[in-house]
Order: structure tokens, then sequence, then C-alpha cells
């Protein structure tokens, strides 16, 4: 995180932000420092006082629970395990990781190594009631790529049922993903049935993260390019009406869109608030 966590933090405030999702090291390698940074306990106050929560650890971009390299997979569980044993002392709720890809051996064993990698990196890290929980993020289909649909997020469960760790597990859905997925999120009614079919697979009470992105990609594309709200193929219908949805009140939104840290942070989250009070959408000009 560019920023270093104190400003990022006070940043959030500034720009009327109530949770905050961070990378804890770098997210394109696999070494992680030994220990959290001097300054996580400082965070987790400044966190605490400005009442910002939860706060999301997204894994590293690396990590690939799926695949069929041995040695990736040890190193992908080896990195999640790292996150959720320091997850507490930044006072993050969530570790996001991405389903991932199965490397071409095919969706199912992707799936069946995905439940293991993660059984194996929560059997590893302490449990109970304030422990870290594991938020697996749907994918936009490319390359590979498993947890594109709300069956496979379900099966993810079903599997994680099995091996005794469902407790500890949660479901995040990207806008951007559902899109180019081939999930019509520019469609109010469409969202209604996605998150119907959701609930009755896998349950809404495990739906913890939406990432509230707009996409470049074209629609059933495969494809996964975030853009600034409004700005993008999905607009604004679907949007605000899953933002607005009354299913979704405890689900926490974070935004991914693209030049946050040169202000479109604060555009965006303007946007928020026209989505919910139908207003036109704030401009972006000087930024």
């Amino acid at each position: 995180m560019s920023l270093g966590l104190l400003k990022a933090a006070d940043r959030a405030a500034e720009i009327g932000a109530s949770a905050l999702q961070i990378f804890s090291d770098n997210p394109t390698a696999w070494r992680r420092r030994p220990e959290p940074p001097p300054e996580a306990a400082a965070f987790r106050r400044r966190l605490a006082e400005l009442d910002i929560e939860p706060l999301a650890i997204h894994a590293a971009y690396l990590v690939n629970l799926a695949g069929s390299d041995e040695a990736l997979v040890d190193r992908s569980v080896e990195v999640l395990r790292h996150e959720l044993v320091h997850a507490p002392a930044f006072g993050a709720r969530f570790v996001n990781v991405h389903a991932g890809s199965h490397r071409g051996a095919g969706v199912e064993a992707g799936l069946a190594r995905l439940v293991d990698g993660l059984a194996r990196a929560l059997a590893e890290t302490p449990d109970g009631p304030a422990a870290p929980l594991v938020v697996v993020e749907n994918s936009s289909g490319g390359g590979d790529s498993i947890g594109v649909t709300v069956e496979e997020l379900a099966a993810v469960l079903d599997g994680a049922a099995r091996r005794g760790v469902a407790g500890r597990l949660r479901f995040c859905l990207d806008t951007a993903h559902l899109w180019g997925a081939g999930y019509d999120v520019a469609d109010p009614a469409e969202v209604d049935r996605i998150l119907t079919r959701f609930d009755r697979l896998i349950g809404l009470d495990r739906l913890a993260i939406i990432h509230f992105n707009d996409t470049d990609s074209e629609f059933g594309s495969s494809h996964d390019r975030h853009a600034h709200l409004g700005e993008g193929q999905i607009g604004t219908a679907g949007m605000a009406h899953l933002l607005c949805h009354p299913a979704l009140d405890r689900v926490a939104f974070y935004l991914e869109t693209p030049d946050m840290e040169n202000g479109f942070d604060a555009v965006n989250m303007a946007r928020l608030g026209d989505l919910v009070w139908g207003r036109p959408l704030t401009q972006s000009a000087g930024v």
C-alpha cells in the first residue's frame, strides 16, 4: 500500500469511507516480512478511533491454491497462512483471496486443490470467534480460472464443509468479475436473480464482501479490466440496485477502481453517494 498504513486510514476517513482493504505486504512478491510493520498497532488503533471497519487484507496476487504445480501451491498455502496469522495485528477481519486457476488440470481438480489449500492454511492458524475469515473471490473466467459461477463457489463451500473448515469461509463477489463471467449486473432484475441463487446455494450470510467496480470489459468476455463507477460497460442502474439492496445491509463494499492514489478514490466515493440518492455522477474534472 503506497500511502503507508496511518495515511491510508486517514485518507479513508477523509473521503468518507467506512471500511478499508489493504495489502499487508508487497502484492506481487512471494517473500513476506517476518512480522507486521512497526506501525501496525498504531494503524489498528487509528481505525478504531475513526470507526473504520471491517478491515480486509487482500492476499498477494501470486497466490494460486488451485494450480497443478505442487511447489507453487505449497508456496501459496504458506502465503495465505502467513496472512491469516498476522491479520489480527492489523485488526483485519477478512483475508480475501482469489479462487485461482486450475492451470489446465480441469475445473473439478482445481476446486479440489483450492479446498485442500484452504484447509491446510486454516489448520495452521489459530481459531476462535475473533479469528480472521478467509474470503474466496469469484473469477471473471479467463486463464483456466475457477470460482467463475455461483455453482463453483457453492462447490468450494461443500468441499470446505467436508474438511471441517466451512466455519471460517466466506465469499466475495466482484461486480467486474461477474460481468466478465456473463452475469448481467447492469440489469436490476438480474441482480436480484444472482442474489437469490447465491442465497439458495450458499447463503447470503456467507457473502462478506462485494468489490464494487465498473469494467471496460465486454459482457461475458472473461476479461477483467476495472473502471471508474459509471464510466464502464455496467453503468449505473444495476450497480445502484446492488448498492442499495436490503439483503446486503451487512455486506462490506470495497472499491477497486483505477488511479485511487491520484485522487479518484474520492471521486468514486462521491459516486457511491450519487448512486444511493439517484443524482448525476460526480465529475472527475481537476483530479
